[in-house]
C-alpha cells in the first residue's frame, strides 16, 4: 500500500548538501517526491512508497549529511497523489 508523508526539517539543514542527501536516500529506498529549502531555514521533504521506505528514509533524515545538525522533523501523512517518478531537488 502506498502512504506519502511530508517532513519539516529544523536545524543546520542549508549549505551542508542536505538536499542533494535526502534525494540520494529517497533513491535508495525507491520513494517518489521532492526535497526543497524552505525561505526560513527549514527544509521540507515530501515522499510516497511503502511503509517501511517511509520509516527507513524518516531515520536516514534524522542523520542528515556530515555538516548537518538535524535538532527536528515534524512529519504529517498525507493523500498519495502519485508524484513524480524520481524523486526531484526544487528550487
Amino acid at each position: 500500500m502506498i502512504r506519502a508523508r511530508q517532513f519539516i526539517i529544523e536545524g543546520r539543514v542549508q549549505g551542508v548538501g542536505f538536499r542533494f542527501f535526502a534525494r540520494g536516500a529517497a533513491a535508495r529506498e525507491g520513494l517518489r517526491g521532492f526535497v526543497r529549502n524552505l525561505p526560513d531555514g527549514r527544509v521540507e521533504a515530501q515522499a510516497e512508497g511503502d511503509l517501511a521506505a517511509l520509516d527507513r528514509f524518516e531515520r536516514a533524515l534524522h542523520q542528515g549529511p556530515p555538516g548537518a545538525d538535524v535538532v527536528a522533523i515534524a512529519v504529517s501523512e498525507l493523500p498519495p497523489i502519485g508524484q513524480t517518478p524520481v524523486f526531484q531537488i526544487r528550487v
